[in-house]
């Protein structure tokens, strides 16, 4: 992990006035609010320009953002914790202040995560999910930052970040394949299986479901049971943003197996919370490998790897400055090969912008 020179501490908050153009976001959740991130995912050639960022917004003052780039790679991101949650700001008012700072900066790429209990008795806790629909089952209708669009939710899930997601998802299993945590005596399991879809039902909290609610999500094709990704997808669409989740189940539902037991619902968010950070990191590199990479003409050789914005072999092809080069990494060469189709081939970027305007509807 690279230091944060010129940030502000992690408890620290500065108002500030301007808001950073960034194109990429994290919404963070409880798979990571057990630790710092990124700084408790240990992984190099992550740089935290500034934390405790706060904005006055239409909805209320923002909650604290971290501004973070990666190395040899100019797209930035904002970064928040929990959805955005304090005490005192619902959560409805807490994505109307996140989104409104993100769609001012310019973000047009989210990836958010959460701890979910499980609708399908299929899922064990430790296992991760990437949902690809959902069903809103919560209260929170009228979350919007505009009263002036009907936002088209067909494939709200961007099917690019979602396979990325993925890979990253697919990865960090691998490499810890027959590694006991630290709490496993304790009964919390390690990361388990990754599936590549399901349906998540949006609930309203602050409370479980109960057994007959849990069995009638089940009944309508729910696989995961929260509280986060409804609105965030709503205002993504609307700020014409792509968007995926990662989910982390943490408990069965009510009537789902065995009774949920609370040490090993906060073991795992304690416990996945480094995991969880790597695959979220190594996901944001790719989607900011492959922003970098748009615009830029093919190079007659392929690149041999990332290096500093001084640097010479990748910039070297693209007439940029020369400079001393910093350390190759294969993470780097993989995130440019992977990352740089993303911007050519995602299959939502003309679905988020079909919003239609209310005035247009009387023409309808």
């Amino acid at each position: 992990m690279s230091g944060t020179a010129g940030g502000t501490g992690a408890g620290e908050r500065r108002r500030s006035k301007a808001i950073p153009g960034a194109t990429l976001a994290f919404i963070g959740g409880s798979g990571t609010l057990g630790l710092p991130f990124p700084e408790s995912a240990g992984m190099d050639g992550v740089v935290v320009e500034a934390s405790g960022l706060v904005w006055d917004t239409p909805f209320g003052e923002s909650p604290p953002f971290k501004l973070i780039r990666f190395e040899g790679l100019a797209p930035a991101v904002l970064s928040c914790r929990m959805h955005g949650r304090r005490r005192g700001v619902d959560r409805g008012e807490a994505s109307r202040q996140v989104f409104w700072v993100l769609r001012e900066a310019g973000v047009k790429r989210i990836i958010s995560e959460g701890g979910v209990g499980s609708a399908n008795p299929l899922l064990d806790p430790g296992d991760l999910l990437l949902p690809t629909d959902y069903i809103d089952f919560s209260l929170r209708r009228a979350v919007h930052l505009a009263e002036d669009h009907l936002c088209i939710m067909r494939e709200s899930i961007c099917p690019e970040i979602h396979s990325i997601l993925l890979r990253a998802c697919e990865e960090e299993v691998r490499s810890n394949r027959g590694r006991s945590g630290s709490r496993e005596g304790e009964g919390v399991p390690p990361l388990g299986r990754v599936f590549s879809r399901g349906v998540y039902v949006v609930t309203d909290g602050r409370h479980f479901e109960s057994p007959a609610e849990t069995a009638a999500f089940r009944q309508w094709g729910g696989d995961v049971v929260g509280m986060s990704l409804c609105p965030q997808v709503y205002l993504a669409r609307e700020i014409g943003a792509c968007y995926a989740h990662l989910c982390l189940i943490v408990n069965y539902g009510e009537g789902v197996v065995k009774p949920w037991e609370h040490r090993v619902l906060a073991g795992l968010f304690q416990e996945a919370a480094p995991a969880m950070a790597r695959i979220v990191i190594r996901s944001l590199r790719e989607l900011a490998a492959g922003e970098q990479d748009e615009g830029k003409p093919a190079p007659e050789e392929p690149a041999k790897g990332i290096k500093r914005d001084d640097g010479a072999d990748v910039w070297e092809q693209t007439g940029e400055p020369k400079g001393e080069p910093a350390v190759e990494t294969e993470e780097a060469v993989e995130a440019v090969a992977a990352g740089a189709a993303v911007q050519r081939r995602c299959a939502c970027a003309g679905l988020r912008r079909e919003t239609l305007l209310r005035d247009e509807l009387a023409d309808l």
